[in-house]
């Protein structure tokens, strides 16, 4: 915390505040998925407000470090669960055409959060900080409660006249009937069969989309980008760059909050697929650059002395290429990867999978940085970023504007699925054996 901060704090302590949030946020996804189930996602992202509000109303009051430990376990509660419902919801409720886009304004608007923290805490109190904060929870339930459920959760629940108010209040003049037709006969395919947890693993299609959308959280996570951002000015004062706390913050809140909202833009014209593939190229190289700028100063090189602005353009270009796919594009993929059925387990298990790689990939840069050198780190990072661009070209199926159940096609089966659009705007699948 901030030398004026009314509870000082040591490094490893701010370390612990910073980290308890997503390491308890591991905790909330089986009962977020059990919910999402029983009372449908909109009404689970509402529930996932009240752990939120209650964390900020204990940094109103805390007076000691303790206090704001319990408050971060709190919120790591209600993050999530959000994170867990939001995909599903908003993949939902999207049409084939803007689906992607819908699920990539989960790091949009996560994007507008960080940076107004960066532009605000600085010139405010942590109560001031507080007030402000713990007022979007609650802006959130009021305007929130007024959108309509999943149609999908009412179909799944047999209710299929709440399903097409639901509909037809999503979609305006542009309801179809026969949209709901397509959904009412996909949900009842999919419910078949009542989900088991361990479908995810034995089933050939749920396993190939789990699969999938691990490796790509995995290499979100361990392309160093939880690290560089974490540990940002530590980086540039190891580097010599020159920016100070504030503007380093400001100038990579920025960044990621401009890219994300150009990622919301081409993910449903470029596609999934290139948008990754551009992504991990973009981290990889950029991690080996700076990995050897860190290993030239480690050997005490003669040229480094002339090289410390490398770091100061490197990492903006690092939060660039991360932000534009591998920052955004997978919320769109684990929105419209797995059936109605398992939907909620598989999002479950990916949301406690990326809490644990968060934190421990925050932890390891530190461990590794002062054991063995940052260069070491970030050589590991840029290894590991290339072994996702060979991953995600081998595996990722690309799923732009295709239907839920085009999608489901390409996973379940080997058969090769084409996404026509009709003239009357309806889509049908096309199967070439």
């Amino acid at each position: 915390m901030d030398k004026d901060s009314p509870i000082q704090t040591t490094a490893d302590q701010s370390s612990w505040i910073a980290s308890l949030m997503i390491l308890c946020s591991a905790v909330s996804p089986i009962p977020a998925s059990y919910l999402a189930d029983r009372i449908g996602t909109k009404k689970t992202l509402l529930l996932a407000a009240i752990p939120y509000i209650v964390g900020w109303i204990l940094v109103m009051l805390a007076s000691n470090v303790p206090t704001i430990y319990v408050s971060r376990l709190i919120s790591g509660l209600g993050y999530g669960i959000a994170y867990t419902a939001a995909p599903m919801y908003l993949g939902e409720i999207a049409s084939n055409e803007v689906r992607g886009a819908m699920a990539t304004l989960i790091t949009v608007m996560s994007k507008f959060g960080i940076l107004s923290q960066y532009c605000i805490g600085p010139y405010v109190s942590m109560l001031g900080l507080a007030s402000f904060n713990i007022s979007i929870p609650i802006l959130f339930v009021v305007t929130f409660s007024a959108m309509p459920e999943s149609p999908y959760y009412h179909l799944k629940s047999g209710q299929h006249n709440l399903a097409e108010i639901s509909l037809k209040k999503l979609r305006g003049r542009g309801f179809m009937r026969e949209e709901l037709d397509c959904m009412s006969h996909l949900v009842n395919e999919n419910m078949k069969e009542k989900s088991r947890w361990k479908d995810l693993v034995t089933v050939g299609g749920n396993k190939k989309g789990l699969i999938i959308l691990l490796g790509i959280y995995f290499t979100q996570q361990f392309c160093g980008s939880t690290a560089i951002i974490a540990y940002a000015q530590q980086i540039f004062g190891a580097a010599e760059g020159g920016l100070g706390a504030k503007e380093s913050c400001i100038l990579f809140g920025t960044v990621q909050l401009l890219t994300s909202a150009i990622s919301s833009q081409l993910v449903d014209r470029l596609g999934r697929k290139p948008l990754l593939l551009v992504s991990s190229c973009g981290v990889g190289i950029a991690n080996i650059i700076i990995g050897a700028y860190f290993f030239m100063k480690h050997e005490n090189s003669e040229y480094v002395v002339n090289l410390s602005y490398i770091p100061v353009i490197v990492i903006p270009i690092f939060i660039f290429s991360y932000t534009i796919g591998l920052a955004t594009v997978p919320f769109a993929i684990t929105s419209e990867i797995f059936p109605t059925n398992i939907k909620s387990k598989a999002t479950c298990v990916i949301q406690i999978f990326v809490a644990l790689m968060t934190f421990a990939v925050t932890k390891l840069y530190q461990v590794i940085a002062d054991n063995l050198g940052n260069y070491v780190a970030f050589w590991c990072f840029g290894l590991l970023s290339v072994g996702g661009v060979i991953f995600i070209l081998i595996l990722l199926p690309e799923t732009k504007g295709q239907s839920f159940a085009a999608i489901q096609e390409k996973l379940y089966s080997n058969e090769k699925v084409v996404y026509e659009k009709q003239d009357d705007h309806m889509s049908r699948v096309k199967i070439n054996v």
